[in-house]
């Protein structure tokens, strides 16, 4: 039987519903509204909260797992190679190289092009001169070097991309900020979930057929209120750091097992290091620190010396949901980078599934697995189609793209559309568009959610200038009233400094001094609301 609702509690209805607005989660919406099966998808945050906003953006070869685990790698070739098809707008081709220098292991290296083969990816030898010649930094103490065709994605646009093709195909449902809390269940059938809105505490009931947990991090938990206990996951933290500017043309790999600071992953007009791997228990304040950021350093320049003198703007950590294993190693780095997907049946439910572990790269592949699993229990017959399906095109999913606010903003030639953001060229006509049209946009999203759909915040400013800016115009625009901005604006700088803070030497410390000026001696970001308030009151 169904618990009493709270009065106020609003009710949805669909086919489908999906715990999770990650990568995976959007994956299975998209390819379930391929099938025509009508789909909501919740997140207790917002799109991309957890790992699939928190990763270097490699499109994988393959080649990174080709010594420890050839199939993982081979599926990762396959799916990348679908992906590079059917996703285009999301990846840049840019290849990548797997390179050894004085020092590593030379038997680890003569092996490299066999794991590579049993895999099928493919894998040119090249000399060192012809390496520099690709990639004009790297160590002049190359001893050998492999190309292979890695790429990169840009996972924001990705699962908007997603998202918004599942709404356009069936009006599928996308709702941020909704959290589950418990769910009813009878004779093992889920009949509904009871999820809490985080935005105004309300109730919120979802009756659906079935029950897609693709949580993520968060996946066991979500098991657990379902009953189910045969969910048993690995919490590896990663940080990476951020680059003011693109120093490879293409992904450069140290040719040696995985570890920490061994990969340089372009983005754009930025790069990503990293990345490190230690093992948490806690999931709560996952923050980089300073040690992390001296080791990654320490551990990239011997493949790249010019990193000693590059500007970072910007370190970020995130937390890898691995498959639990006996020989997972002490940070996490030997537990299988494949993906599982439980029916719990065995746990008595026969319309609720998990789906956990994995990678961005494969994430179109676990999305048709779920898919087929529940179009069987739907009596549902239409294949899987996002294999050869492209992904919808729009301007409301292509802000987060480098350099197309820019080219938009020349194209348009209004000198009345003013720029917001002037590190990325953001003009506020784009931020506009997003709270029109973005997948998941509300009249009154805040700055780090208009900041998930866009360029803004990303700069070598990390958002000094542009979020009061945006704020400001939000504020103009009649969307933000009273404090409301103000506190919006307080929120997103104090989560880029979090990112900023471990990076604070050379030319980011005048930065950050400047963005201190504006935002507490001009602003007063620091005072907390009741000094605010009394502020306001004008009793001091």
């Amino acid at each position: 039987m169904n618990s009493i609702d709270p009065p106020g509690t609003k009710t949805y209805k669909t086919e489908v519903l999906i715990i999770g607005g990650g990568v995976t989660g959007v994956g299975v919406m998209r390819d379930l509204a391929l099938r025509g099966v009508h789909c909501l998808l919740i997140d207790s945050k917002d799109l991309n909260a957890g790992a699939s906003g928190s990763n270097h953006g490699l499109l994988h070869s393959g080649g990174r797992y080709a010594s420890t685990d050839w199939e993982t790698a081979a599926e990762c070739r396959i799916e990348g190679e679908i992906l590079k098809q059917t996703a285009a707008e999301c990846i840049d081709s840019c290849g990548g190289l797997f390179v050894a220098v004085e020092g590593d292991d030379p038997d680890f290296v003569s092996r490299f092009p066999g794991h590579c083969a049993r895999a099928g990816i493919d894998c040119q030898a090249l000399s060192p001169k012809e390496a520099r010649e690709i990639e004009p930094e790297l160590s002049d103490k190359l001893i050998a070097a492999y190309a292979l065709p890695d790429a990169t994605v840009d996972p924001f646009h990705i699962t908007l991309g997603n998202v918004n093709h599942a709404q356009q195909l069936n009006d599928s449902i996308y709702l941020p900020h909704t959290e589950v809390v418990g769910f009813d269940i009878n004779d093992g059938i889920i009949t509904s979930a009871l999820c809490q809105d985080n935005r105004t505490q309300g109730a919120v009931r979802i009756h659906a057929r079935q029950i897609i947990n693709a949580a993520g991090a968060w996946a066991m938990k979500v098991a657990c209120l379902a009953g189910c206990a045969d969910v048993d996951l690995l919490y590896a933290k990663g940080t990476l750091i951020v680059s003011n500017s693109r120093i490879s043309n293409g992904v450069v790999n140290r040719l040696r097992p995985p570890g920490d600071g061994d990969i340089l992953v372009p983005g754009g007009t930025v790069s990503l290091l990293g990345t490190t791997s230690d093992k948490v228990d806690n999931l709560d304040d996952i923050r980089p620190t300073v040690a992390e950021v001296d080791h990654i350093l320490t551990e990239g320049l011997p493949m790249l010396p010019c990193l000693e003198h590059a500007r970072f703007i910007r370190a970020f950590s995130g937390v890898r949901p691995l498959l639990q294993a006996a020989d997972a190693g002490i940070d996490g780095r030997k537990a299988s980078r494949g993906f599982q997907l439980y029916d719990h049946e065995d746990q008595g439910l026969a319309n609720f599934a998990s789906l956990v572990g994995g990678k961005l790269t494969t994430y179109r592949l676990m999305a048709e697995k779920t898919g087929d699993l529940v179009a069987r229990r739907l009596g549902n017959d239409q294949p899987c189609r996002s294999i050869t399906e492209p992904l919808s095109t729009g301007d409301a999913v292509r802000w987060t793209e480098p350099g197309f606010a820019p080219r938009y903003w020349f194209e348009r030639n209004d000198p009345a559309d003013m720029i917001l953001c002037e590190c990325e060229m953001v003009p506020q006509s784009a931020v506009d568009e997003i709270i029109k049209s973005a997948p998941g946009a509300e009249q009154h999203m805040t700055l780090r959610a208009i900041g998930l759909r866009s360029r803004i915040g990303k700069g070598a400013c990390q958002g000094s200038f542009c979020a009061a800016r945006v704020a400001s115009h939000l504020y103009d625009r009649g969307i933000y009233d009273c404090t409301e901005g103000r506190d919006h604006l307080r929120d997103f700088v104090s989560e880029r400094f979090k990112g900023v803070r471990p990076i604070l030497w050379g030319k980011q410390m005048p930065q950050l001094e400047l963005a201190e000026a504006l935002h507490c001696g001009l602003m007063g970001l620091d005072l907390s609301n009741a000094e605010d308030n009394e502020n306001d009151d004008g009793s001091r």
